[in-house]
């Protein structure tokens, strides 16, 4: 009679000591984690780019046409430059190629946190050259806007800070009416 051989049975450990399962198990995992951070991320910060009103802004832009018609028939020329060590913003603005004296509005937005923006009253000297004290500002797309002391001209770019060291903002001669 043939003898049968019996496999010999070896004694594997248990699950939780095998590599497999935990890897399995890791991309769930991750995906549960992430879930979490992304719905912590949404109940606890603001929604800042949402306007209560879109016929109100709707209708605003067409004001802020009219005001960018009359910076191109002013010709209107803004250059700025920021020296972060000094914490100054210099430039000068011209009208007609001649310096603008008249004081007039800056604003810095920045492009994603609301409470970084910044609105600065500037008067010229009579040379047209100005400067301000800014804080430290961060590493971001700036919008740029410059408006007259009456708010009657507008002059609006965006500003890449650091990539840009300075900002010029010409009139587009096209809008001349």
């Amino acid at each position: 009679m043939p003898s049968i051989a019996t496999p010999s049975l070896r004694r594997s450990p248990p699950w939780y000591a095998q590599r497999w399962p935990w890897l399995l198990m890791l991309g769930p995992i991750l995906v549960i984690v992430a879930g979490s951070f992304t719905a912590w991320l949404a109940y606890t910060r603001q929604d800042a780019m949402v306007v209560d009103d879109y016929y109100k802004r709707g209708k605003a832009i067409n004001q802020d046409l009219r005001r960018d018609r009359v910076a191109s028939a002013m010709l209107l020329s803004f250059d700025a430059r920021y020296d972060p060590a000094a914490g100054v913003l210099r430039g000068q603005i011209t009208s007609f190629g001649k310096p603008l004296t008249a004081p007039f509005h800056l604003g810095l937005a920045h492009s994603t946190l609301p409470e970084k923006d910044l609105a600065i009253e500037v008067v010229p000297d009579a040379a047209g050259q100005f400067k301000v004290a800014l804080p430290l500002l961060e590493r971001a797309r700036w919008q740029v806007t410059v408006e007259g002391g009456q708010r009657d001209w507008r002059l609006a770019s965006a500003w890449q800070w650091p990539a840009q060291q300075s900002v010029r903002i010409d009139a587009d001669a096209a809008l001349a009416p």
